[in-house]
């Protein structure tokens, strides 16, 4: 399975922005994670095959919000009310079942810069 994460940018501090991951295949339960400059990849969010569960991870919670669209094999990051600290380089992940740990996961995404200024 590819991946493919795109929709990343630069917005202002309040604003939104899309993130979508297109699967070449396949894929089971997906994720979302980020990393800034100098710090471990953090969880963002998850959701299971049938976008009937998903979990955040507790700084995005009540902002983010995960789906999918298996007919079109694409998850999306609707992420809203953005923060400087969301700056990051945003991964999509498959593979897990609304697993936070990233060796969980067996594919991964080359990444979408996200940059939020204050």
């Amino acid at each position: 399975v590819q991946l493919q994460a795109s929709g990343g940018g630069l917005v202002q501090a309040g604003g939104s922005l899309r993130l979508s991951c297109t699967a070449s295949g396949r894929t089971y339960g997906m994720g979302w994670f980020r990393q800034a400059p100098g710090k471990e990849r953090e969880f963002v969010a998850a959701i299971n095959w049938s976008g009937s569960e998903t979990y955040y991870g507790d700084s995005v919670k009540g902002r983010f919000t995960m789906s999918r669209d298996n007919a079109k094999n694409l998850v999306y990051l609707q992420m809203n009310s953005l923060k400087p600290e969301d700056t990051a380089v945003y991964y999509c992940a498959a593979g897990g079942y609304l697993y936070t740990i990233p060796d969980k996961y067996d594919f991964w995404g080359q990444g979408t810069q996200v940059t939020v200024s204050s």
